[in-house]
């Protein structure tokens, strides 16, 4: 099978416009707009220390689980995805499974990364594998690709990494003292502070939890005081947001258990029951969506990945390595149940959405109505499309619905939720997307052709939006 490098003709200058309008709205509304990327998982040290990369698989490859699982499906043995082989051999690999990840989102990602950080504009094969992966490293070595240059590139304004309530925030505190026109806050991630299906992991965690507070915690009381003292340190240092990665929120109408008894249990070494851990996650949660709104925050909340499916390759290759994936929770009894109770008593803070399951993007949309309040435009939002969902019908879907169902000209917009420097073009993927939706509607007949009105419409949804939703101000750092 043959398979052409010649220009990748496809990645125009109106890559996903389809008509004159959507090119309009794209070209003079979205494209040039700055970045707020609120949530993804950069490692900050790699931003203040500036690094740059040896090669092109160092940044590209390593640590990239959707390109690992395409590799895996089209036969490539593990050796060259994570395995010893070398960076070159690597990168071969991956340059040989490429062409047929076609109709799959990596396969416009790629090349537009190749093409708008590399300006590499053909189709990367096996046969120019090595041209490119030479042509990739020569670039990388310019002072302009380190990790500040690439986010410089893209126009970031603002980044927020994923930290632990235990992290000291050194790399935050580095960075900001430096001045940099690039904001970079922490976002407040709990999660192993009530991940207690596994007792031996929680009881470290526990111990740790209680040197960064200060103490050592001893009872749930004291848990949820080392966790306000945590907030407390995040929130001096710029933090204005909290995530949480679950498969369902969690609610109960009584105390159908005395969570004492279960933090007792739990960090005695104890197995708990489907009931306990449920009922302890939803409580700890609970007094956490309570501190958040006090503190003026933003929570957000990624709901429906059924993790760690394949236990063979996660005692090999620990988690975080492709093999999770959709899961079919319900969700709106509890949702509804636990946003109802903490609005109940006015603590319900700006909140996010996240759904994995398309099945369920009406129950978010419409969820989040029931919600808002008026006390601030679009404080309950229906995030964008996410994990396996931010590819373009996934996109569209998103768009779609919360369109029907709610106001997309409140939308904050796009994020990458991204382990990778190079992984920015999904803004400008999803922007080419949300553009188009718009142009086609005026094609219709079905909006106005009035270009300062969408034009303004779309140029909030991609970034104003999320300018004014979120807190992002280098004066609320206060050390």
């Amino acid at each position: 099978m043959t398979y052409s490098t010649t220009k990748a003709s496809f990645l125009s200058d109106d890559f996903l416009l389809q008509n004159d309008f959507s090119k309009t709205l794209y070209h003079q509304y979205a494209k040039d707009l700055p970045i707020i990327d609120y949530h993804n998982h950069l490692p900050p040290a790699e931003i203040n220390a500036n690094r740059k990369f040896e090669n092109i698989s160092k940044i590209w490859l390593a640590g990239d689980h959707y390109k690992w699982r395409a590799m895996r499906t089209f036969g490539i043995n593990e050796k060259f995805i994570t395995g010893n082989a070398s960076d070159e051999e690597k990168f071969t690999n991956w340059a040989k499974t490429l062409p047929f990840t076609l109709r799959n989102p990596l396969y416009h990602w790629s090349h537009l990364e190749l093409k708008r950080y590399f300006d590499f504009d053909e189709l990367l094969s096996e046969s120019n594998a090595a041209e490119v992966y030479k042509h990739c490293n020569t670039i990388l070595e310019q002072d302009s690709y380190s990790t500040q240059g690439l986010l410089a590139r893209m126009k970031v304004e603002v980044v927020c990494s994923t930290d632990d309530p235990i992290d000291s925030l050194d790399q935050h505190i580095s960075f900001h003292s430096k001045g940099k026109s690039l904001g970079m806050y922490p976002a407040f991630r709990p999660d192993k502070a009530y991940s207690v299906e596994n007792p031996k992991g929680y009881i470290a965690y526990i111990r740790s939890l209680g040197e960064s507070a200060g103490f050592e915690i001893t009872s749930y009381d004291k848990l949820l005081e080392a966790m306000s003292k945590r907030i407390d340190y995040f929130h001096e240092r710029g933090c204005r947001l909290s995530d949480h990665g679950l498969e369902q929120l969690y609610f109960y109408a009584d105390d159908a258990y005395t969570i004492e008894s279960i933090f007792k249990q739990v960090i005695s070494g104890k197995e708990l029951t489907t009931g306990e851990i449920e009922f302890f996650k939803y409580s700890t949660l609970r007094a956490l969506s309570k501190m958040y709104h006090a503190k003026g925050w933003v929570q957000q909340f990624h709901l429906g990945a059924l993790r760690n499916t394949n236990e063979r390759s996660l005692r090999i290759l620990g988690p975080d390595t492709g093999y999770d994936s959709i899961g079919d929770f319900d969700q709106a009894k509890a949702m509804c149940g636990y946003f109802n109770e903490l609005n109940s008593n006015d603590q319900l803070a700006k909140t996010v959405i996240y759904n994995l399951n398309p099945r369920d993007n009406e129950v978010f949309a419409t969820m989040i109505g029931n919600y808002n309040d008026g006390s601030v435009k679009g404080k309950i939002q229906f995030g964008s499309g996410w994990w396996y969902l931010d590819q373009k019908d996934g996109m569209e879907k998103q768009i779609n619905t919360l369109s029907n169902m709610g106001l997309i000209s409140c939308f904050i917009g796009m994020l990458t939720d991204s382990r990778s420097f190079l992984s920015f073009p999904r803004h400008e993927y999803f922007r080419r997307i949300l553009c188009n939706l718009f142009g086609q509607d005026v094609a219709n007949g079905e909006l106005p052709w009035d270009e300062k009105w969408l034009g303004g419409i779309i140029s909030d949804i991609c970034y104003h939006n999320a300018k004014n939703y979120f807190d992002f101000d280098p004066k609320n750092y206060q050390v």
